[in-house]
């Protein structure tokens, strides 16, 4: 079976099984598949976001509602993984302060979806925008695997495999 349709309903129709579309621009070996941001089905934790984006976050989905979690109780871990604390890890000094956005309401998860947002509010893209890091992969980093896996180049910061992406 093979019937046109749009770019979006290719792709979600690809995912979801059910013979082959045709999307226009595209062939069908230029389509690579990720391996999927969400991890679980009866606790479901969903990451997006990317290093040099507005923001980072995670969806939590499956929480029972009346478990006390407050932001910080999250901060404190997050304040012992924050770049800009040592010589060995980034100059950038990120605030990473967390945003619980949703599914918790007065310091008890409320049994909806937890959605919370780390803000990148030090990310410097055009430090990545000049020629040689455009055609060149950088040593001990994730860009040579992300190409080959994704077949497209995250040059600032490394998309979805920066190191950012462990928040």
């Amino acid at each position: 079976m093979n019937k046109y349709v749009g770019v979006l309903g290719g792709l979600l129709l690809s995912i979801l099984g059910g013979g082959s579309y045709y999307v226009e621009g595209l062939s069908s070996s230029s389509i690579t598949m990720g391996t999927g941001n969400s991890f679980g089905r009866v606790f479901r934790i969903s990451t997006w976001g990317e290093s040099h984006g507005g923001g980072v976050g995670v969806t939590l989905d499956g929480c029972p509602p009346r478990i006390p979690l407050t932001r910080d109780e999250i901060q404190i871990d997050l304040d012992r993984r924050r770049p800009g604390q040592s010589r060995i890890t980034t100059p950038r000094n990120e605030a990473d302060a967390v945003e619980i956005l949703s599914g918790v309401s007065e310091g008890i998860t409320t049994g909806t979806p937890i959605a919370m947002l780390v803000r990148n509010k030090d990310q410097r893209s055009s430090d990545y925008l000049d020629n040689d890091m455009k055609v060149a992969y950088r040593p001990s980093h994730a860009d040579a695997t992300y190409d080959a896996k994704y077949g497209v180049r995250a040059i600032a910061g490394g998309g979805r495999s920066s190191a950012r992406e462990t928040i």
